[in-house]
């Protein structure tokens, strides 16, 4: 017997053949090396311990791979899972998948976890660890899961999941699929070192060979959250943690973390008076300060310049639509679950109570893009007019669930940054990629300069269209993403029920990883709203439409740019630009007239006249993150000049007036980072 041994990636990837006793196991190949925590079979994770067939292609998954990381993590999730039933005897099972950076898990308890809880759990944790207990995977029948998990009834739900499809099936969403999306049922023992059994969950694994080789880990937080993310189901406790394949990456992961804090855009957004989130407006629904309107109004007046620049033409769509629209577009056949009730308007009645007309429902509009094919159906259209670039700030809403909704980032009401291209097949390739040149140079602009492409593909059981066509538009993308140089991740079935996408995946200034711009190939939505153009023969042809979003959403983005210069804008898209500090009330005048010259300048500038002595006034402005500072006295005013301060407190006394308005004009025009 043999197997095919497979080491490295890319050019330096390697097979070698290497024979095999019938009982061989990936512990047997790699157990020497305890950075190895699975093994790839023919493609399919498994155990170390499991046995490895005839013929197989086999392939060491390290601990810092993703895979690698997604088996460490789902195991420590494991761990936590028996350290909370040990410490909790109410405690009954949810479910507990890896997630970026971590794993939670979810349990019903009949009170809240305390931090005081957590931190046992954590230290409950480390004694697992310590024994090393082994994850044992055995394959069950349904009424052998039932029985040995009768005191569970998460479970014995998910027992029933098992070979569902569709809405009743296993789910990534929901984490589910990590305890039955295999092709068998099977449990998990985790065994002591007499081999009795110390706890044991329902599971589809891999999970590593033993708690020992869970080297960094930590429990986080707690928060409340719905059995399988629905708001009809019970409310959980929900447990999170991380875990990594080294004490170093788990610090490093905490000060990670601990400057995330520092920057969240919801604490600075409140400290900086930029917006906010009035509970009598509701979730997931924000109204922007004048500070926070200054901002994004400069946002939005350069994207509007840089895309008349480009050769887009403007348009404007109304909020609410009758159903009919999302009827013909297949949006709300996919995406009803995430729209907000309709509203049934427009039926009128006899006297009698007798329907005289038959009301229609109308919804809040959850994109734009159906609205701009009707603009452009709504004349002939000739191939001359291509390629045809609609543009609109357009305000959309979203019924996202409220455990989701997240400060900017995650929102019910967003106003979209939507173009809609529509070109010929020829010009398709050039299309995407100035599309793509575009859109990088646009985010440069902004101080995100660190990007790579995801590529999200078509998933079969949530699509329209043929294979034919999804190929075709799929290679566009792959195409003109391979053109700009950049490194592009597959992301399998991840692409909208219309057409395939690539998203541009922008690096923060503390490294996270945030999605930003968009752009789809689609050849599904010129065919069912019946688009056409005349062709130079004169025939009737289909257009293509290119969908794409460069921000994503304004507030999303104003919160990403938040948390990447920590508040601390440069200066063409600080609120306030300058601050004048008078030494003395009597310098007021003095400096009001230094700001109007700025004023005229374009600049955005304040005077403070409070009643604050100096030294508080300028700690104010730096609180505000103000970039430049202007302090007269009266050496300052005989001289005509000022003392320049900058937002790091390095200070250049007297700066002639003019010298002064030059260096802080030639800065916001230069778009500088300071």
């Amino acid at each position: 017997m043999s197997i095919t041994v497979v080491s490295g990636t890319g050019p330096e990837r390697t097979s070698t053949r290497q024979a095999i006793e019938t009982t061989t196991t990936g512990l047997d190949l790699f157990g020497a090396d305890r950075t190895v925590v699975a093994v790839r079979v023919d493609g399919e994770l498994r155990d170390l311990a499991a046995p490895l067939p005839e013929g197989s292609e086999v392939e060491p998954v390290g601990i810092g791979t993703p895979d690698g990381l997604d088996v460490l993590r789902h195991s420590a999730a494991h761990v936590a899972a028996q350290a909370v039933q040990s410490l909790r005897s109410d405690a009954k099972l949810g479910i507990g998948p890896p997630i970026t950076d971590g794993f939670y898990y979810d349990f019903a308890v009949d009170e809240p976890f305390t931090p005081e809880d957590l931190r046992a759990v954590e230290k409950q944790m480390g004694r697992i660890v310590k024994e090393r207990q082994r994850f044992r995977r055995r394959v069950v029948t349904e009424e052998e899961a039932r029985a040995e998990l009768a005191d569970e009834p998460f479970k014995l739900e998910l027992i029933g999941l098992k070979g569902g499809s569709g809405d009743q099936g296993p789910s990534d969403d929901d984490g589910s699929s990590v305890e039955v999306g295999g092709a068998e049922l099977t449990i998990y023992d985790n065994l002591r070192r007499d081999d009795s059994t110390a706890w044991k969950d329902l599971c589809r694994g891999p999970h590593v060979p033993h708690t020992g080789y869970i080297p960094a880990y930590a429990i986080t937080r707690s928060s409340a959250a719905y059995w399988r993310g629905d708001q009809a189901n019970p409310q959980l406790q929900r447990v999170y943690g991380t875990a990594w394949p080294s004490r170093d990456e788990l610090k490093a992961h905490q000060t990670r973390l601990e400057e995330a804090a520092k920057r969240d855009h919801r604490k600075l957004g409140r400290e900086l008076d930029l917006f906010s989130f009035p509970d009598e407006i509701g979730s997931g629904l924000a109204v922007f300060h004048p500070k926070g309107g200054v901002l994004r109004k400069v946002m939005e007046d350069y994207s509007r310049q840089r895309h008349i620049e480009a050769g887009y033409q403007f348009v404007n769509t109304p909020h609410i639509t009758k159903a009919e629209l999302f009827e013909i577009s297949g949006h709300l056949g996919f995406y009803a679950d995430g729209m907000f009730p309709p509203m049934h308007l427009d039926e009128e009645r006899h006297p009698d109570g007798s329907i005289k007309r038959q009301g229609q429902d109308y919804y809040l509009k959850p994109m734009n893009c159906p609205m701009h094919c009707l603009i452009f159906r709504a004349r002939g259209r000739s191939y001359r007019e291509l390629p045809l670039r609609l543009f609109e700030f357009g305000s959309v809403y979203r019924y996202e669930m409220s455990g989701v909704v997240h400060g900017l980032t995650r929102v019910r009401g967003m106003t979209q940054d939507d173009a809609h291209i529509y070109c010929t097949v020829d010009q398709l390739q050039d299309e995407i990629k100035s599309l793509l040149r575009f859109v990088l140079d646009l985010l440069a602009d902004y101080g995100l300069d660190e990007f790579y492409l995801e590529l999200s593909t078509r998933d079969p059981e949530k699509s329209i269209g043929t294979d034919e066509e999804w190929e075709r538009a799929t290679d566009a993308l792959r195409e003109a993403a391979a053109d700009t140089g950049l490194d592009l991740v597959l992301d399998p079935g991840g692409a909208a029920f219309y057409a395939p996408k690539i998203s541009v995946q922008a690096r923060d200034a503390i490294g996270r990883t945030w999605q930003l711009s968009t752009i789809q190939v689609d050849l599904m939505l010129p065919e069912r709203f019946g688009l056409e153009i005349t062709a130079p023969d004169g025939s009737r042809q289909r257009p293509v439409m290119i969908h794409r979003a460069l921000f994503g959403s304004i507030e999303r983005f104003v919160g990403v740019l938040t948390e990447h210069y920590a508040g601390a804008f440069p200066p063409w898209l600080a609120p306030v630009q300058v601050v004048g500090i008078p030494v003395a009330e009597a310098f007021n005048d003095y400096l009001q007239a230094v700001a109007e010259q700025l004023r005229i300048a374009g600049v955005r500038v304040e005077v403070d006249t409070s009643d604050d002595r100096m030294p508080k006034k300028i700690r104010n402005a730096q609180q505000q993150k103000v970039p430049f500072m202007l302090i007269a006295g009266g050496e300052d005013a005989a001289a005509d000049a000022v003392s320049f301060r900058y937002r790091d407190g390095t200070q250049k006394n007297g700066v002639p007036i003019g010298e002064a308005i030059k260096e802080i004009v030639d800065a916001i025009a230069e778009r500088r980072q300071l």
